[in-house]
């Protein structure tokens, strides 16, 4: 029997596949290995409370290596090449979707909106404050928060409609320059 955190990991790559609406009891089981005894054992909620957990399990790796580590040093610059060196990893170099950003694009989107908005709001308010922290000032931070934070969703669905995860690569090369940390 898989742990329930193994269990979301699955999930997350079956909700990546498929959307939230393709993502049938069908493929969850297959995906996960679990029977639809199991499955409403894990998650009594339904597709819905998998995908919170989903959601929840993301929301606490970025929290760890992305939102607290911008906010945690006075070396700015080295906040944001750690956050860029978590995203890379993460995301794979571009082989793997944001499934937040998926689901944004979805009719899930109102079912789920205001995890969505906290995700990204948080991305952006702890790079803004990095970015401040490094001489920016606050308006030009948050613009260029933004700015990051839409080339990395931006290279994220092009690499995958391109099926060329280099692209992702390059526009990462793109924002460590403009960000100022060249590793």
């Amino acid at each position: 029997m898989a742990s329930r955190d193994e269990v979301v990991a699955r999930l997350a790559e079956v909700f990546r596949t498929h959307g939230y609406e393709g993502a049938s009891l069908a493929r969850i089981g297959a995906g996960t290995g679990l029977g639809k005894g199991s499955m409403y054992n894990f998650f009594p909620g339904g597709k819905e409370e998998m995908a919170q957990a989903v959601m929840a399990h993301i929301d606490a790796w970025f929290r760890s290596e992305v939102f607290n580590p911008l906010r945690a040093t006075d070396d700015s610059a080295a906040g944001v090449a750690r956050m860029l060196d978590a995203v890379e990893l993460y995301f794979r170099s571009g082989r793997s979707v944001c499934l937040l950003g998926v689901f944004a694009l979805g009719y899930e989107r109102d079912l789920f909106a205001q995890t969505i908005r906290a995700y990204f709001a948080e991305w952006i308010a702890a790079l803004a404050a990095a970015l401040q922290r490094g001489g920016h000032v606050p308006t030009e931070a948050v613009a260029l928060a933004e700015e990051t934070v839409g080339t990395i969703q931006g290279a994220l669905v092009l690499a995958r409609a391109a099926d060329e995860a280099a692209l992702f690569t390059r526009a990462m090369a793109r924002l460590r320059l403009r960000l100022g940390s060249v590793p």
